[in-house]
């Protein structure tokens, strides 16, 4: 897939050659580039329903969320820091936050530029519904003060819990989607 994820998509059984179509069943577990050491999930059987009207198929299972999930995880995917050139191009100053946060406002009397580390604690977990697909993530973030000498100072740290819901549909022949902040 790429440098950190790569795909086993081999076959779980024998194709089905019918007259029309032929069914490939294959297993897609995601796991670490060179690591394949198995995965802690447990794939559960699932059917596509029997519909005749369309050229190609395919269904992603939960397993393959999950696999990829895992193998992000803890590849360091979801460790993300977010520099001085984006927060000033979205206007994030120590200034911004010290007046949500007092006590940033005591620390930082001169606005300096900011830098956020983000973090997922656990692997996400991903579950598959009739019409969309939740996301729940457990993470961090640290926020810094970038001082006129390059060096950081750690201003707060804060405990993150999301739970995103994602529909996709195709309307005119686009798929379109719409993402939900559940809490």
């Amino acid at each position: 897939i790429d440098d950190l994820a790569a795909v086993d998509y081999s076959l779980n059984s024998l194709p089905a050659v019918f007259r029309q179509f032929i069914d490939l069943d294959l297993k897609g577990i995601v796991y670490p580039s060179g690591n394949y050491t198995g995965s802690p999930y447990v794939a559960a059987p699932f059917t596509i329903p029997d519909q005749s009207d369309s050229m190609l198929y395919l269904a992603f299972s939960e397993y393959f969320f999950q696999t990829s999930s895992f193998t992000y995880y803890t590849a360091g995917a979801f460790n993300i820091t977010i520099a001085e050139e984006t927060c000033s191009y979205f206007n994030i100053s120590t200034e911004i936050f010290g007046s949500i946060i007092p006590e940033v406002a005591k620390y930082s009397v001169t606005p300096y530029p900011v830098m956020l580390k983000l973090m997922a604690t656990e692997i996400p977990t991903i579950s598959l519904e009739q019409d969309s697909f939740t996301v729940e993530i457990q993470g961090s973030m640290e926020v810094f003060a970038v001082l006129p000498d390059s060096t950081t100072q750690s201003l707060f740290t804060m405990n993150i819990a999301a739970n995103t819901s994602l529909a996709l549909n195709i309307f005119d022949q686009k798929l379109v989607g719409s993402l939900c902040l559940n809490r």
